[in-house]
């Protein structure tokens, strides 16, 4: 993948976020009954956001340069998009005005690493869009150590998902939404950053190797990190039911940080402790070390 057009992606967000609502789920009279296109037609769209025809049509082909808020607001009414479709559409037409290049930050201050290490009963890590683990505690290693196994840095828990999807599932007790999450949420940043040469690379090698990848990139879904219940097997714990919370850090735009916790007194609670001790003796040892102790 040489590049990611945006042009190209509003023209395939829109059109499938348009193929998705039928003219009955729109409130709409549906006239005829062989319709050609699935969903709603273009002028259908363009009655309910309050547009003429042919401004949406220019919009559905990938022209969103001149769209104003409000306009992207009726357009979002129009096409019921949840909050991250939302923030997409408005992240694919501000890069269609200013064509912008950034890339999504892959380093930390030293004061975030300090506070992820502060963090001793929780396993707590920072990632960027990219879904690369950019900053980890020792105990958020530990947790995540069939992420790890890969030596190629900065790991990147969207790669291990696809690419390694025997690990993956053994892993993710919920693999099949966790890779559906990760693919959406790639999305999502490729609307934020589509010329990040580091994100084209990762999404052309996951488009290149995984077919299963592929399907969910061509869905153009998107979605934000969820929140939540965050259920993992780990290997030398077991399985582990954790709460999950992200937040932006606000001092280091582009970076989230995820933190995972258990409930005292549950059982995910108890193994968090094993898992810390267990973490106290492995931290710092290689790879391959590393390995051999979870086998």
């Amino acid at each position: 993948m040489g590049s990611i057009d945006p042009r190209k992606e509003i023209r395939e967000f829109l059109s499938t976020r348009r193929a998705r609502i039928t003219p009955e789920e729109a409130g709409l009279p549906a006239y005829g009954g062989n319709r050609r296109v699935k969903g709603m037609r273009r002028e259908e769209v363009a009655m309910l956001a309050g547009v003429s025809v042919d401004y949406y049509v220019r919009m559905e082909r990938g022209s969103l340069a001149g769209a104003s808020d409000s306009v992207l607001e009726a357009i979002t009414n129009a096409l019921r998009l949840d909050e991250a479709e939302r923030a997409h559409l408005f992240a694919l037409a501000r890069e269609s005005r200013t064509r912008s290049r950034r890339s999504a930050p892959s380093t930390i201050r030293p004061t975030i690493q300090q506070v992820l290490d502060a963090m001793t009963d929780a396993p707590a890590w920072v990632g960027n869009g990219r879904l690369d683990v950019v900053a980890m505690n020792q105990l958020a290693r530990a947790l995540y150590s069939p992420v790890l196994a890969d030596p190629r840095r900065p790991a990147n828990t969207t790669r291990f998902v696809y690419l390694n999807p025997e690990a993956a599932q053994e892993f993710f007790v919920d693999y099949d939404r966790i890779a559906d999450d990760a693919a959406a949420m790639l999305r999502l940043e490729a609307g934020r950053n589509p010329h990040d040469k580091a994100l084209i690379e990762l999404v052309g090698e996951l488009s290149t190797r995984s077919e299963r990848f592929r399907r969910r990139w061509a869905s153009q879904d998107v979605k934000f990190h969820p929140r939540g219940r965050k259920r993992l097997r780990h290997p030398v714990v077991g399985q582990l039911d954790l709460d999950s919370e992200s937040m932006e850090l606000s001092s280091a735009p582009g970076l989230q940080l995820y933190v995972y916790t258990a409930a005292a007194g549950t059982p995910t609670a108890d193994a968090l402790t094993l898992l810390a001790s267990w973490a106290a003796s492995h931290d710092g040892l290689p790879t391959e070390a590393v390995q051999a102790a979870t086998s």
